[in-house]
């Protein structure tokens, strides 16, 4: 009995676990395969949550890329451009837009931040007649402040939704069958208008000077107009390469921080005295309640810089008196007379840009700054070589090189009418007529066009008459619905041969070189007469000087 029983347990006994390794070969053989199908539903998860998030990208690359439409396209949001579009708003023009390149609005004065960074012109005359300020708070007005202005022309004349920041024009093209603009940014937005109005102003891209080596230096570089304000100048040692309208500002605030500081001369440059002071309480208050006392100094100072075109523009009795100005506050200023030599130009007042400072001379004669005349050789990885075969080595070189100023060629390419490219027709220096329209390029306008730049007053007052005959040019194609305005090519072409004779007799012409002329002497950038005289011939707008095509019709 207990044999069976136990025979019985020997062979009765496996079962359980058969069964159990059955199932768990089962449960083995399944895991591989649960496993292949949570694999497989993430793969299609992720497909989808890719495709969705492609759809989406698609989307909103489709949204961008359409065109956004507007009656008027206006490129750049800094002085010009904001006051384009305060002067369109005036005039019942409404549909416009923006299109600014940074984040930001302000053009020069937002990116020109330098310590020292300041106006040349009076703060009175360097606004708008129309969007006066009467709190400035001196005669000559410092970056900041200026920026604030032209921040509150946003605020006060309700332009922000009018802007749109990080559009950066890449390309322009009129569609003559449609009689439209195409306007095309880097970042892939498409506008389309019947105008457009070219307002990002002349001194918008920052020029470093054409020496060898310039990329080699293994020290900190910093352009006048991209400050680094983190930057520490305490004790180090500063090179600045340049002695133009930023340096003269720069030079005298590093000077009081840097260890050393060596100031790279290529020409001297006229200077006169900066009659700058804080403006009084009781003066900010008197132009508030009497609007009247505060055009009368505007007045005032547009007529008296009036007068320095006698002197600047043209060789004159007042070209001597000028001169002799200058000298006077350089003797007064400059003690040892070797250095007085360096700093003395060769060449005639007006010539180049005149400059105002108090305190560059001055600083020149500091124990820790040296003036170098000797010409630059090159840029070496420590420093600068002169072409005395000294190296002068630095932690830091400040280019206070200036713009690049646009006297032949286009920021970017425009085609007018027939493929016509203005960059190609600009390559031997811009021409154009009044500053503001070019044949072949129809309902495109200018602001700092060529031949507007002034020697002696505030470039504002020319922008104003530009802009208002822009204004007059855009009412036109709106008003009658024009396809094509157009300035006749035979105009343009008396206009400028008229502007090149008039500048051949001018100071500018004179011998010397500088960044008014093209490398061949070609001046495409100043205009040769009075700020009155320019606004006098910017007041009318001849219809006979255009050639219209409205919509219905054939040229």
């Amino acid at each position: 009995m207990s044999n069976e029983n136990e025979q019985n347990q020997n062979t009765t006994a496996p079962a359980p676990a058969a069964k159990k390794k059955k199932a768990a070969t089962r449960k083995a053989a399944a895991r591989p395969a649960a496993k292949k199908a949570a694999v497989k539903r993430k793969a299609t998860a992720r497909k989808k949550a890719v495709a969705a998030k492609s759809s989406r990208r698609s989307d909103a690359q489709s949204k961008r890329n359409a065109v956004k439409e507007a009656s008027v396209v206006i490129v750049g949001a800094g002085f010009a451009g904001l006051g384009m579009a305060i002067r369109l708003r005036q005039a019942g023009v409404d549909d416009f837009v923006l299109l600014e390149r940074a984040d930001k609005v302000g053009g020069t004065w937002r990116d020109n931040t330098y310590p020292g960074a300041a106006c040349d012109i009076p703060s009175h005359l360097y606004s708008y007649s129309f969007a006066p300020n009467p709190h400035w708070s001196r005669h000559f007005s410092g970056s900041d402040e200026i920026l604030g202005y032209i921040e509150h022309l946003v605020k006060q004349y309700g332009l922000r939704d009018k802007i749109h920041f990080q559009q950066d024009v890449t390309d322009a093209r009129f569609d003559e069958t449609k009689g439209q603009w195409r306007v095309d940014t880097r970042q892939g937005d498409v506008w389309q208008g019947r105008a457009v109005v070219m307002a990002q102003g002349p001194l918008s891209n920052a020029s470093f000077p054409d020496i060898e080596g310039l990329t080699d230096f293994k020290g900190k570089r910093i352009h006048s107009a991209r400050w680094d304000h983190d930057y520490d100048f305490s004790g180090k040692r500063v090179a600045v390469i340049g002695t133009g309208a930023s340096a003269v500002q720069i030079i005298p605030e590093l000077a009081k921080t840097a260890g050393t500081l060596k100031v790279f001369q290529r020409t001297p440059a006229w200077v006169i005295p900066r009659p700058d002071y804080a403006t009084p309480d009781w003066n900010k208050a008197l132009f508030e309640k009497l609007p009247l006392t505060r055009k009368a100094m505007r007045q005032a100072l547009y007529w008296t810089h009036e007068t320095m075109a006698l002197a600047v523009i043209w060789n004159s009795p007042l070209t001597r008196l000028a001169e002799r100005l200058s000298l006077m506050h350089l003797r007064s200023q400059v003690k040892d007379d070797w250095m007085r030599r360096q700093l003395t130009p060769d060449f005639r007042i007006g010539c180049k840009r005149v400059l105002l400072s108090n305190d560059y001379y001055p600083a020149l004669q500091r124990d820790n700054v040296d003036l170098i005349t000797w010409p630059i050789a090159r840029i070496a990885e420590n420093g600068v070589r002169t072409c005395d075969g000294i190296e002068h080595q630095f932690d830091c070189i400040v280019f206070a090189t200036g713009f690049d100023v646009p006297k032949s060629g286009t920021p970017f390419p425009i085609r007018g009418l027939n493929g016509r490219e203005l960059g190609e027709e600009w390559s031997g220096g811009a021409r154009a007529y009044k500053s503001v329209s070019v044949a072949g390029y129809p309902n495109l306008f200018f602001t700092f066009g060529p031949n507007s730049g002034p020697g002696h007053n505030s470039a504002l007052v020319y922008m104003e008459a530009q802009l208002d005959y822009a204004v007059e040019g855009i009412r036109r194609i709106l008003d009658h619905d024009l396809k094509i305005l157009d300035v006749r090519e035979s105009v343009q072409q008396r206009h400028n041969r008229h502007l090149q004779k008039r500048l051949a007799r001018t100071n500018w012409n004179s011998g010397c070189k500088s960044w008014y002329l093209t490398e061949d002497g070609y001046n495409a950038t100043m205009y040769p007469g009075f700020a009155s005289q320019y606004r006098r011939q910017m007041s009318r707008f001849v219809d006979q000087h255009y050639r219209r095509v409205p919509q219905t019709g054939s040229a």
